[in-house]
């Protein structure tokens, strides 16, 4: 098993291993949306805190499930140009593009733990349930970390089909 595959299984696993905290939250989700309907609806009394939750929730399901969704091809793709390419061109494309994610998904990494650590000194709490922020935003930038991963395979890995073409 070469580097670069051991490197794969490796992302691999830890997407997979984290991604059941984003199934977890959207599960959350689902529960407390029905709650709150037929608390709301029925008893007249919605959940107290629901959309806070609900936010947070969000924030969690979309953070720890991206990096799956990347490796098992589920994200938006415009391809219908670069198919239109050589194999060597839609090569280097897949590099640049690939770069791009490593960059922009470093730099949300960084962003969100700068965000996180202002959250938590300032304080800063949801509006109903007083929940504060910091550990879901650190969640959020912890949970992004394998994307950096998967990213930096793709980009190796495209780099290694522009070098064989």
């Amino acid at each position: 098993m070469t580097f670069l595959e051991k490197f794969e299984s490796f992302n691999k696993k830890i997407s997979l291993s984290i991604e059941w905290v984003g199934v977890a939250a959207l599960f959350l989700m689902m529960i407390i949306t029905t709650v709150d309907v037929i608390g709301a609806k029925l008893f007249l009394m919605p959940l107290f805190g629901a959309l806070d939750v609900m936010a947070i929730a969000q924030l969690l399901a979309m953070s720890f499930a991206v990096s799956t969704a990347l490796i098992l091809g589920r994200h938006v793709q415009v391809e219908f140009f670069v198919m239109l390419l050589p194999e060597r061109a839609a090569a280097f494309v897949d590099c640049v593009v690939n770069f791009l994610g490593i960059f922009l998904f470093a730099l949300i990494v960084w962003r969100l733990f700068v965000f996180g650590y202002e959250l938590k000194v300032d304080g800063e709490v949801s509006s109903t349930a007083r929940i504060p922020f910091y550990p879901f935003v650190y969640g959020a930038a912890f949970a992004c970390i394998p994307v950096c991963l998967v990213y930096i395979y793709m980009f190796i890995d495209s780099i290694r089909k522009v070098i064989k073409k």
